[in-house]
């Protein structure tokens, strides 16, 4: 059977982007994250982080750094009686690498539909939410429904959609927020 998930960016979205971050010390979760994510596997949902990490190919950090830093989340949300399903993540950037293998980068949707795929995952009832348009242009890109986390009341990423003639479904302040649309909006549809 197939379930519903929710999509989450990475860096800043859920934990605070401090540019690539590489040292698991440094990750830092945004408030109410742990929560919001704990209801949401609650309420039914898979939850899956879907990241562009090009730090990789740009030579500043490895992939053996970005599973410490995923596993670094992970052991944070633990703390909350929760955790992520499954990361996903593109090292490649079109400047440094082929752009075959760029194909997986944000704004693609090749990273929910391979977890799709692999998860048995209904992207009917799925939801994509990050904090930069490309995020919401993947959500878009990949049929789900999209959340645009604005942590700091900033319209730039918003201007970059409407640019493109693109919006996301809601735009959050926070992870609050981001729950309850997603909780209130998967009931009303699924009646």
């Amino acid at each position: 059977m197939l379930r519903p998930a929710v999509f989450l960016d990475r860096d800043g979205t859920i934990n605070i982007d401090f540019g690539y971050i590489k040292d698991p010390n440094l990750v830092k979760l945004f408030p109410f994250v742990p929560e919001g994510i704990k209801l949401l596997k609650n309420f039914g949902f898979k939850i899956i982080v879907i990241s562009n990490q090009a730090g990789i190919s740009y030579g500043i950090m490895t992939h053996a750094d970005v599973k410490n830093v995923n596993n670094k989340i992970n052991e944070l949300l633990l703390g909350f009686d929760t955790y992520i399903d499954a990361f996903y993540y593109c090292p490649f950037h079109p400047d440094y690498n082929s752009p075959e293998e760029a194909l997986c980068r944000k704004p693609s949707p090749d990273m929910i539909v391979q977890a799709s795929k692999e998860l048995q995952l209904d992207l009917m009832k799925s939801y994509m939410v990050g904090d930069k348009s490309s995020d919401i242009l993947c959500g878009l890109n990949a049929g789900v429904k999209t959340v645009l986390l604005d942590y700091e009341g900033n319209t730039e990423e918003i201007n970059i959609l409407q640019n493109q003639g693109k919006k996301p479904n809601f735009v959050a302040a926070n992870f609050i927020e981001v729950y309850n649309f997603i909780t209130s909006d998967y009931t009303e549809n699924s009646n």
